[in-house]
């Protein structure tokens, strides 16, 4: 089974709290006895345990080689479901908060030449990997958008990169030149790109016909799906369980393996996160996911059992 069990969970203590930005604060965690926190790479994310079950994502941004403390970054969003709220509100110097991970559905693969795409609060997964590709000797650009200037988090910490940096307020410039700035991937170019769903899915279309493997995206939200997909039910084998299942067409498979007393690590109930990924045993996937590769879908090994369901009328997972 893929979902990640015995990983890394501890209550940690908020160290420091500051404004990057308007609406985006950034934290500092650290273990309170000082112990050295997990390992982790660019990309990575941990879930944060907040009030009444809610459990939310945020990008790891700071330093991978600081093993001390991990730091994020939350734009508080008006119109969300009341994780970034909470954060702001009641996430303040010295509070506990439960930690799980890190877990990695971004990895940074280097290579000879990067172009980088931020996006709003999407640059926090982004400035680990540029101090990657700088120590790396890489050649890089990052072209990084938001809606003003004093909106716009970490511009600061980012000049220390001269020009390589492109900072681009729409107030004051208007959107993103996309087609001019990925006009510059040559051969072996690697694209990464994290943001607002519009701005991810201007990139996905500028690199529809570049090589697979070339373009990667993270989101922050689930991919639009078209509201006419039809869900049937199907029967579920959970074969270390040993027990078998229907799946009505109403309900996720996650909530029909939990309603069976089967426990299964989740999180963001929406595609995006990776913590219920699960192995497929037999049969195949309807996937209906925001973070599979379509190479991945294809192959029909893991599957997201939060929004995934079966093509077929029988599924049989390691569960």
């Amino acid at each position: 089974m893929s979902a990640r069990q015995g990983e890394y969970e501890c209550e940690l203590v908020v160290a420091a709290r500051a404004e990057e930005a308007d609406g985006v604060i950034s934290l500092t965690l650290r273990h309170p006895a000082g112990e050295e926190l997990p390992a982790w790479e660019p990309g990575a994310h941990i879930d944060l345990d907040l009030a009444d079950g809610m459990v939310r994502q945020y990008s790891l941004c700071g330093r991978p080689d600081d093993r001390t403390a991990w730091q994020i970054a939350v734009l508080r969003e008006s119109a969300g479901r009341g994780g970034s709220a909470y954060v702001h509100s009641g996430l303040t110097r010295g509070t506990p908060v439960r930690v799980r991970g890190p877990r990695n559905n971004f990895p940074l693969t280097l290579a000879p030449h990067h172009l980088f795409v931020a996006g709003g609060i999407g640059i926090t997964p982004i400035l680990p990997m540029l101090r990657a590709a700088e120590t790396a000797g890489a050649e890089w650009t990052l072209l990084y958008g938001g809606r003003t200037r004093a909106s716009m988090a970490f511009a600061q910490r980012l000049g220390e990169y001269g020009a390589k940096v492109r900072i681009v307020p729409e107030d004051e410039c208007g959107l993103l030149d996309l087609a001019g700035y990925l006009a510059g991937a040559g051969p072996g170019t690697l694209v990464y790109c994290c943001g607002p769903q519009p701005l991810l899915a201007a990139v996905e279309e500028r690199c529809r016909t570049w090589p697979a493997g070339t373009l990667h995206v993270e989101r922050f939200q689930a991919r639009d799906t078209d509201p006419r997909t039809p869900s049937r039910s199907f029967e579920l084998e959970l074969r270390q369980s040993g027990l078998t299942l229907t799946v009505a067409p109403h309900r996720s498979i996650l909530q029909t393996v939990e309603a069976a007393g089967v426990q299964v690590l989740s999180s963001c109930t929406q595609g995006t996160c990776g913590t219920c990924e699960t192995d497929i045993i037999e049969g195949e996937a309807d996937h209906r996911d925001s973070l599979l590769t379509a190479e991945e879908q294809a192959a029909h090994e893991t599957m997201m059992i939060c929004v995934s369901r079966s093509r077929g009328a029988r599924l049989v997972l390691d569960l």
